[in-house]
């Protein structure tokens, strides 16, 4: 007891001699990282700031109306042809979210759990082609699907059709396919660094356990590899609503999306109001779908457990 009772004196003194230091050492990391912190939050920030902003006004042809109204809003919600644009935008890029996973979650797997030491030189196979352009990308696909295309003199090569078919190109079917190709290998990226993290010992336990290679991998490897699968889903989602180049090469009037609509009332309807407020609209929704995504397959994760 009196030991203790001597020792704590200098005990206090040296916690009050470390404590000026460790706040000085947080101000000066503090005043370090604030600046660039605000720069950035601006930079993120201001241009969707600017757009929220216009989406309040109205423009008749140059001359912008800077009065306070929700018109915009109003015909971006109720006009037929922005709702039909919108629900065709998330369709195809839930389906294309959709394919895009189920074909890089296998090529991830093989990967991760195959691919022993030529695992560098895998993933640097598959990120090869996307040092191509992306539009040289989209191109390719309109050559393949064309009407004398790729596939449609493969198709006649081996009989299965007489004459060219013309439902491969300028419809949605034309622009999912394009899209997830486009987006692959940005979905087997996150898919292999989440299961690179499974411990394989919890698969051998399983295996122990009397568990197959499919009762293994639903029990073990593919819940503990989830947010790999949501980060791609959301990685290859949200891009794919606003994308406007993909629909306006091979989409044709069946596969135009909402971002080939804002990008002409930018361009030659020069209704900026308008087109920031259909921007507006669709990134909320797009926000509160993958908010909602992301607390549903937690709470299946719950469940599961």
């Amino acid at each position: 007891m009196t030991a203790a009772a001597e020792g704590s004196p200098p005990l206090r003194m040296a916690r009050a001699r470390r404590s000026p230091l460790l706040q000085s050492e947080a101000v000066q990391g503090i005043a370090l990282i604030s600046p660039t912190f605000l720069y950035a939050l601006i930079l993120l920030v201001l241009p969707i700031l600017v757009v929220i902003a216009h989406s309040f006004w109205t423009q008749d042809y140059l001359t912008i109306d800077h009065t306070f109204t929700l018109e915009n809003y109003r015909i971006a919600l109720t006009e037929p042809i922005y709702r039909d644009l919108l629900w065709r935008s998330l369709y195809i890029s839930l389906t294309v979210s959709l394919f895009t996973v189920l074909l890089a979650y296998p090529i991830a797997y093989f990967i991760s759990f195959h691919g022993g030491r030529q695992k560098s030189l895998w993933l640097f196979l598959i990120t090869i082609p996307f040092w191509t352009s992306y539009l040289l990308r989209v191109m390719s696909w309109k050559v393949i699907l064309g009407y004398n295309g790729v596939l449609n003199s493969g198709l006649m090569g081996l009989g299965i059709i007489d004459e060219p078919s013309t439902a491969l190109l300028y419809n949605s079917s034309a622009v999912i396919i394009t899209l997830t190709h486009a987006w692959a290998t940005f979905a087997i990226l996150p898919i292999f660094v989440s299961l690179e993290k499974v411990d394989r010992t919890l698969v051998e336990a399983a295996t122990d356990l009397g568990d197959g290679p499919l009762r293994s991998f639903l029990r073990v490897t593919l819940p503990l590899s989830a947010p790999g699968v949501i980060s791609a889903a959301l990685i290859v989602m949200i891009p794919t609503v606003g994308d406007y180049v993909t629909p306006k090469l091979v989409g044709g009037k069946d596969g135009v999306m909402i971002a080939n609509a804002i990008q002409a009332q930018f361009g030659k309807a020069s209704n900026w109001p308008l087109g920031a407020a259909l921007s507006v609209t669709t990134m909320v929704i797009v926000s509160l779908m993958a908010g909602a995504a992301v607390l549903v397959i937690r709470a299946l994760q719950r469940l599961a457990r």
